[in-house]
């Protein structure tokens, strides 16, 4: 029987009704069964970062439980929307203040990416920016197979915001299989 491997999930969104927390909620229903998932502490309350702010009052202590959080999972998974054509700031703002910590929490560790837009792209140039952001502080990010959620207010459910859409939930089935091979070659668990 393989090794569990525990897995981090972040919601980009703060939203309540976030297609993106809801898919982030689906992971565990149709990932592989070697593979447990939980959500990750919320970043609401961060403060911008600020280099003077770390120099005269340190880190937050929500820095540092989102980091330990980190260190002791296999991997992460990123659901996040796309604003602007980019990263939502809150979720950019909590990288970097991991990306400042003597030991950066994200170093080494396997990451996978999902995305739930509204238009025809799905996220993809969000994606593709938090790719960039992840590599400069040495993540594993996680290629292909992709996630790209298009026209994400026809595949939820309206009420329970329940993925419906079984190509996409196909789709993440396919992802999560393929990232539990990568997360089990990068890690070493059999």
């Amino acid at each position: 029987m393989a090794e569990q491997l525990n897995i981090v999930s972040f919601c980009g969104s703060l939203r309540k009704g976030s297609y993106n927390a809801a898919l982030m909620r689906t992971l565990p229903a149709l990932a592989p069964a070697g593979m447990s998932f939980t959500a990750a502490t919320s970043f609401a309350s961060l403060p911008v970062y600020n280099f003077d702010d770390q120099q005269t009052t340190g880190y937050p202590a929500l820095v540092n439980t989102i980091a330990a959080e980190i260190r002791g999972a296999d991997a992460i998974t990123v659901t996040s929307p796309e604003y602007n054509w980019t990263i939502p700031g809150g979720f950019k703002n909590l990288i970097d203040w991991l990306s400042r910590l003597k030991e950066a929490p994200l170093e080494g560790k396997a990451v996978a990416l999902q995305s739930c837009a509204g238009g025809l792209l799905g996220g993809a140039r969000m994606q593709y920016h938090m790719r960039q952001s992840l590599a400069s502080i040495g993540a594993q990010v996680f290629i292909k197979p992709e996630v790209f959620v298009t026209m994400s207010a026809k595949k939820f459910d309206e009420k329970t915001l329940e993925l419906t859409d079984q190509t996409a939930r196909d789709m993440v089935k396919s992802h999560l299989e393929g990232f539990e091979k990568f997360v089990r070659r990068w890690t070493g668990k059999k």
